[in-house]
């Protein structure tokens, strides 16, 4: 964590990054053309955050084969027929199964890129098949910028890389807290309410914070 935190009471997380509250990102991503910001000029790259891959719990993996029939209609051939995972587990307590595996990168970007339109497949077929992508689509995914790691809630670091990071709209935790909720709880967004109250008192008023810093 990189920046000033606040102490959260909360018995899993004890820390949040405070610009979470106050760092903001484009409202509706699928209709911002995303440019990388550290290039010049800015080069577009659409669904810049997801070029990397993601890391994916055992359970969401075994999700997603569960809903391979509808998630590879929306695939190009090429992806169709290629591993959608590498085949490295890791341990990361983390994560619920205690294991990930990270998504398979293909034609400059994550697997699931590899169709004829915007957006994650998984996210697009479930959509269109009118199922629930909570618990198939990874939740890395579903609460990025935001991360998280021990007992920190943080802003993901490659988040200023992109233009969509650099535009007028929500912060990145109201942006994320309907999923913050759904899997930690509403107890946790009770304490990130309180913490986003505090901070937002702090800038109305012009003074500086003294805030905790995660070790």
């Amino acid at each position: 964590m990189d920046g000033p935190a606040v102490s959260l009471d909360h018995p899993r997380f004890r820390f949040v990054e405070a610009a979470i509250f106050t760092r903001r990102l484009v409202a509706d991503c699928m209709t911002h053309r995303c440019t990388m910001v550290d290039t010049q000029p800015h080069r577009e790259k659409l669904d810049a955050c997801c070029q990397y891959g993601c890391d994916v719990d055992l359970r969401e993996r075994a999700a997603i084969e569960a809903r391979a029939d509808q998630i590879r209609g929306m695939l190009r051939d090429d992806a169709k027929r290629a591993d959608w995972f590498e085949p490295e587990e890791t341990a990361d307590a983390d994560y619920p199964s205690g294991r990930v595996v990270r998504t398979a990168v293909h034609g400059g970007g994550c697997i699931f890129l590899a169709h004829d339109r915007r957006g994650c497949a998984i996210h697009r077929a479930a959509i269109e098949g009118s199922w629930d992508f909570r618990g198939v689509k990874p939740a890395i995914c579903r609460l990025f910028p935001l991360s998280y790691e021990r007992d920190e809630i943080m802003i993901a670091e490659e988040y200023p890389e992109y233009s969509c990071a650099h535009v007028e709209g929500p912060s990145l935790y109201r942006i994320t807290r309907e999923t913050f909720a759904e899997l930690f709880g509403e107890a946790l967004v009770a304490a990130l309410d309180a913490a986003e109250a505090h901070v937002l008192a702090s800038e109305a008023a012009g003074t500086p914070r003294r805030l905790p810093l995660a070790p």
